[in-house]
């Protein structure tokens, strides 16, 4: 099985109800037989104000494990389709899809970090993505950038979080250790002091599980709560909207 990245970014407008994240991760749906998505990671951007986005300039990432390379051509058609099915007016939507060994990728994993501290270019995505597949869909086509940017942060392995894994959004608030690392997630505590987490420990998720991508692996950070039980580090914030 190889690892195929497909990035996303800018489907959406201030009115949207589905955000460039849930259309990403409605893209398994279309998957060819034999592909299968192994999970979707939203990668923050920078936020200022000569850069327009619309709620806080995040892009999203699938990592889909294909059994043959010959399939990249129908996943790229296939997604062509959708972002341009799915992305809303006034929206300028951006597709990139990358593969092959890991120092492929070296040019997009600096892009990404590049924009995460500078205002970047078109220009500048479109060589870092040169020799794979990178496209405008609409509007400005300024997608082009996160969607660039989403598949050179989530090839390093070092940065966003999961958005999906192993359904995540099906845990319970309160699930236990053992659940979690059976489904491929790995518990972690922060706290200096505190022993690992057991099997038969609870996590109090507080309704929002969101793994970070550490080490190319789904991590959930935890601090202790005491008699077995920890918690996450995060919890869901509310979205704010940003002038276009």
């Amino acid at each position: 099985m190889k690892n195929i990245y497909i990035g996303f970014d800018d489907t959406d407008n201030l009115d949207a109800d589905v955000g460039t994240g849930k259309l990403a991760r409605r893209f398994e749906a279309l998957l060819p037989e034999g592909c299968r998505l192994r999970g979707a990671v939203r990668q923050q951007l920078l936020v200022d104000d000569r850069i327009p986005y619309t709620s806080h300039n995040s892009s999203a990432c699938l990592i889909v494990e294909v059994p043959d390379i010959a399939l990249l051509e129908t996943l790229r058609d296939r997604a062509v389709r959708h972002i341009e099915k799915e992305s809303l007016t006034g929206s300028d939507p951006g597709l990139c899809l990358a593969w092959g060994d890991n120092g492929a990728f070296e040019p997009l994993m600096e892009f990404g970090r590049g924009c995460t501290e500078r205002v970047v270019t078109q220009a500048e995505a479109l060589k870092a993505a040169k020799g794979f597949h990178l496209s405008g869909h609409g509007g400005t086509n300024d997608g082009i950038i996160g969607a660039a940017a989403a598949v050179g942060l989530t090839a390093s392995g070092w940065s966003g979080r999961f958005i999906e894994f192993a359904r995540l959004r099906d845990f319970p608030d309160i699930v236990t250790v053992g659940e979690l690392e059976g489904r491929g997630l790995f518990v972690v505590s922060m706290d200096r002091d505190a022993v690992s987490p057991r099997a038969e420990d609870r996590v109090d998720t507080k309704g929002w599980l969101r793994p970070r991508l550490l080490g190319h692996r789904p991590v959930v950070p935890v601090l202790p709560s005491g008699n077995g039980l920890w918690y996450t580090l995060w919890e869901k914030r509310r979205k704010k909207s940003h002038g276009r």
